[in-house]
């Protein structure tokens, strides 16, 4: 029974119509019967008449929570009272949260069937998050909820422009509630909830950007209902039940799908986010990490300024143990990170995920924090029954039943401060079937574990834990790091020694997932090709997360932390970081090893062909047919194509190395035009010169595949990088300021036409693949033009230059001669091809 209806009810049961209790006096016995009869009657009719005033002010009082909620509601306590009632639900909101800063987060807890797109639509997706306020409306007699936008938000209420940007950005009212009524001391609002919960409500479900991508409509209401909520002391948690119709997307012309039902579990965190933000740290892109940002209209006295800030968690020390911190004891901090391993997840791998989680102790403990980060096993129901893979104060790592081969890292911050609030890792099943496939293809040289289909549990179970740090380093705040690789000089990557000390990238941060450039002879050891968190990871943690007692701004911390990026930089060159971002820097690349990718892919091709030999044999099942050696040999396929796209990057690249003004050198740099003639040199060997390794007829034979289809896909990635608009435009800006020192668009051309039309200077036929390659080389430089009656999409000198090379090679094609007639009309048909596009009728 409510505590609120059980003290009404003991204040009725005390108190009289007079206000009083009153006991009959003893004088009272020693009257007549007659007299006595009288008085009964007397009382009898009194009695009843105090019992009907009794009545009356037992009556709830209108406004009164207890005028709502009745004798059997169901009541929890938390952030604030939930109240469950008749299939209703209600918040009993204390006026002390109103304008306090929470946070909305909506995930699907149960996923409808056969809804699901690429990588969504799965449980533990997260479908929404919006920052709130509540505030009461002008008469108190309705409670608004604001939908807070931190763009322009104002970080420091004293800055000159405080009140001028609070004026241009009134935060919009998106949910209104009647108040249903207050407690005695009038110090907390009950609003009915229910269809906030339950209904269509974007604050509450998915919001707009998911529906649309989803297709999702046609909200059913009455197959919808809220199917629980429950109250923490930092938070609450509203589950429910929508129902929708969604129309599937299909590419089938002129087919128009009828929409289906689709039935979603709901889960949304409301947080409160701490009263005392934590102090942000100002994002340097000379250490990877992922942001919150806002505009400063006063950072800037002459302008505005974009403020970037880290995402990282409020790891501090205990107030006792400060002064330890500062003499640079290692110390626990306040408040651990923790993450539990979900329930569902199948035991046998529960040990490589915590361990994946406690392999970044060591990294802490360069900021100062020993037993910062911890993986633990969640508690079983019999041990603690308030826990739940949804209240938002605990992260995890959740098990998803999916064929999705991944896993994904992403976290709830503070978007006022960066401040990390919960992590709920996606791990999906499938990612070990990639898992499987990426340690074949590039290990199983120097790993004979690698040359089988089902792998031993231990060796499964360390790519486990790999992948499991790789994404506890993402929901710890840190981006791929894509230039860490790079920075591990090829002929180390083969020897032991140096495998021991440095691992073959410096951050596991990286897409460089296994040692692909060890030859079986090196004798490399299976540990020694895995990944590990490495020098720039435990760098990263320590320049996120060391704390400055003494600098109590982002502002005051700036200079410090600068100068100590400057000399940790200088020291070590294995800290520096490139992003996953920049499309022109050939150093940040995903799935590349070593400082030369010429020299490291040449080895990569060399295992490539190993593995090609052994596959048929490795993937070889009793009572099964051919479908897992034609997955395969695919990854062959992606493998070399990586390969040849790792190079393509190097023409026309430009290196950025992010500096201050305080550090010497270029931030950009034009490619050396000796790297550029080096990577065209390979992929002259390599892939316009006919990988004719790859064409094995037995395979072919067993798999469908053929050899013509398989070497025009990989020819036609490798031209798609190399001849590109992007490329174009750099080796003119190159040109433009390095003059001959430059790798120009003629050398580009010149070097195609001695690799690709060979066959036009020596008078050989071109034979099948040749003529596909050529084919595949006119067709690309066609698509760099506009099409008549369109605007130039390139500069002049861009345009101009493809459609001299185009002229240049339809003269070269129309005076080739040939006895072969498959060669002739070849040769015919791409000089008119070009004719058409040039001088069009």
């Amino acid at each position: 029974m409510s505590r609120l209806w059980i003290a009404a009810l003991a204040a009725t049961l005390v108190v009289g119509s007079s206000g009083a209790a009153f006991a009959e006096a003893p004088a009272a016995k020693a009257k007549t019967e007659q007299t006595a009869g009288k008085q009964k009657s007397a009382k009898k009719r009194k009695g009843k008449a105090a019992a009907d005033t009794t009545a009356k002010k037992a009556a709830p009082a209108k406004g009164s929570i207890e005028a709502t909620i009745k004798a059997g509601a169901r009541r929890t306590d938390g952030l604030f009272t939930v109240f469950e009632q008749e299939g209703k639900y209600y918040f009993l909101i204390p006026t002390s949260l109103m304008e306090r800063d929470m946070l909305v987060v909506n995930r699907i807890s149960k996923a409808a069937a056969d809804m699901r797109q690429g990588f969504f639509g799965y449980a533990g997706d997260p479908i929404g998050e919006n920052m709130i306020r509540f505030r009461q409306s002008p008469d108190k007699k309705r409670l608004f909820i604001e939908s807070i936008s931190t763009r322009e938000l104002p970080r420091d209420t004293t800055g000159d422009m405080y009140q001028a940007v609070l004026r241009s950005n009134l935060q919009p009212i998106v949910a209104s509630f009647e108040v249903k009524g207050t407690n005695r001391a009038k110090d907390s609002l009950l609003v009915d909830v229910t269809d906030f919960i339950g209904g269509d409500v974007e604050l509450t479900g998915f919001d707009n950007y998911f529906k649309s991508s989803m297709n999702i409509g046609g909200f059913q209401k009455d197959k919808s209902y809220v199917v629980g909520v429950k109250a923490f002391p930092e938070n609450i948690e509203m589950k429910s039940t929508r129902s929708y119709l969604i129309t599937p997307r299909v590419n089938i012309p002129g087919f128009k799908p009828s929409p289906m039902p689709a039935t979603y579990e709901i889960n949304s965190s409301l947080i409160l986010l701490p009263e005392v933000p934590m102090q942000a740290r100002y994002f340097d892109p000379r250490v990877g990490f992922f942001t919150d940002n806002y505009i400063d209209y006063d950072k800037n006295p002459q302008g505005v300024k974009n403020i970037r800030m880290i995402t990282r968690w409020r790891l501090e020390p205990k107030p006792e143990d400060m002064e330890a911190y500062k003499r640079g004891e290692l110390v626990e901090p306040a408040k651990p990170i923790v993450y539990y391993i979900d329930p569902a997840t199948p035991k046998k791998w529960v040990p490589y995920l915590i361990a994946g989680v406690n392999d970044w102790q060591a990294a802490f403990e360069k900021a100062g924090f020993k037993n910062a980060i911890v993986g633990k096993v969640a508690p079983t129901p019999e041990e603690d029954s308030t826990w739940s893979l949804e209240d938002a104060r605990y992260s995890a790592i959740v098990y998803m039943p999916s064929n999705v081969a991944n896993a994904m890292g992403p976290h709830v911050s503070d978007p006022r401060t960066g401040e990390i609030l919960e992590s709920h890792i996606h791990w999906y099943h499938n990612v070990m079937n990639l898992l499987h496939h990426w340690y074949m293809i590039q290990a199983a040289p120097s790993d004979t574990g690698a040359r089988k289909m089902v792998f031993d549990d231990a060796l499964m179970g360390d790519l486990i834990r790999f992948v499991s740090s790789h994404e506890v380093g993402h929901t710890l705040g840190l981006r791929h790091n894509f230039g860490s690789s790079a920075l591990t000089p090829v002929d180390s990557l083969r020897s032991a020694s140096y495998l021991e000390k440095h691992g073959h990238t410096a951050s596991i941060m990286d897409y460089a997932r296994f040692n692909y450039v060890a030859q079986p002879e090196d004798g490399i050891r299976r540990e020694l090709l895995y990944p590990r968190i490495g020098d720039y990871d435990n760098w990263a943690i320590e320049w996120g997360y060391r704390r400055f007692p003494e600098l109590t701004t982002p502002e005051a911390e700036a200079d410090t932390l600068n100068r100590w990026i400057i000399a940790r930089l200088a020291a070590n060159p294995r800290l520096w970081f490139g992003t996953e971002t920049n499309p022109n820097d050939p150093r940040e690349q995903n799935e590349d090893l070593g400082d030369n990718q010429m020299r490291a892919n040449e080895l990569g091709i060399k295992n490539l062909k190993f593995v090609l030999a052994g596959i048929p044999e490795w993937t070889r099942t009793p009572n099964e047919g051919y479908g897992d050696l034609k997955e395969l040999y695919r990854e062959v396929m992606g493998q070399f194509m990586r390969y040849n796209g790792h190079v393509a990057k190097w023409v026309g690249g430009i290196y950025e190395t992010p500096k201050t003004v305080e550090q010497a050198g270029p931030v950009y740099a034009y490619v050396e035009k000796a790297k550029q003639k080096e990577a065209m040199a390979f992929l002259d060997r390599n892939l316009f010169t006919t990988p004719t390794w790859l064409i094995d007829e037995d395979i072919f034979s067993k798999t469908g595949l053929n050899a013509p289809e398989v070497i025009s896909q990989l020819q036609t990635y490798g031209i798609s990088n190399l001849i590109s608009n992007r490329v174009l435009g750099n080796l003119l800006k190159a040109e433009a300021a390095q003059g001959r020192e430059a790798y120009t668009i003629t050398d580009l051309f010149g070097d195609l036409n001695r690799s690709i039309w060979r066959e036009l200077s020596t008078g050989a036929a071109p034979d099948l693949y040749r003529r596909g390659l050529q084919t595949l080389y006119v067709n690309r430089i066609l698509s760099l033009l506009p099409k008549p009656g369109t605007r130039m999409l390139n500069t002049g000198a861009i345009d101009s230059r493809v459609a001299y090379e185009l002229r240049t090679l339809q003269n070269r094609l129309q005076r080739a001669t040939s006895s072969d007639t498959a060669v002739k009309a070849h040769y015919q048909y791409l000089a008119k091809k070009i004719g058409d596009v040039l001088d069009p009728k």
